[in-house]
């Protein structure tokens, strides 16, 4: 008996851990799945206050439809314009291990259906 209350305690005392060992973290009152996306969106934050890109979104969703059925929705870390060469960058910070085979084929779909490539930041 003691045994099973001493290990409920230490569950509820311990932190929660993630799939892949991210920390979530909270920037500007938005909630990012990462210290890497978090740091990622203060970077390009600056980038947008320096003028060289603009109309910064983030967690930006792109419906995968085939035939006119929805297969599944990608929702990207970020998207915006550089403005020097005027392309739309759609951008998803990754890390090796979080490329997962749903990850993947949403990739596809992406590229497949509305000719977007997904630009990997680590």
């Amino acid at each position: 008996m003691t045994l099973h209350r001493s290990f409920a305690v230490n569950r509820r005392l311990a932190r929660p851990t993630t799939k892949f060992g991210n920390q979530p973290t909270v920037v500007d009152g938005m909630r990012f799945a990462s210290k890497a996306e978090a740091q990622r969106y203060a970077w390009l934050k600056l980038a947008q206050a320096a003028g060289e890109i603009e109309g910064l979104e983030c967690q930006p969703r792109f419906p995968l439809k085939v035939e006119g059925q929805l297969i599944c929705t990608y929702v990207a870390d970020f998207r915006y314009r550089e403005v020097r060469t005027g392309r739309v960058v759609v951008e998803d910070v990754k890390s090796a291990p979080t490329r997962t085979p749903v990850y993947r084929l949403k990739a596809k779909l992406l590229a497949a259906l509305h000719g977007i490539e997904i630009v990997e930041v680590a």
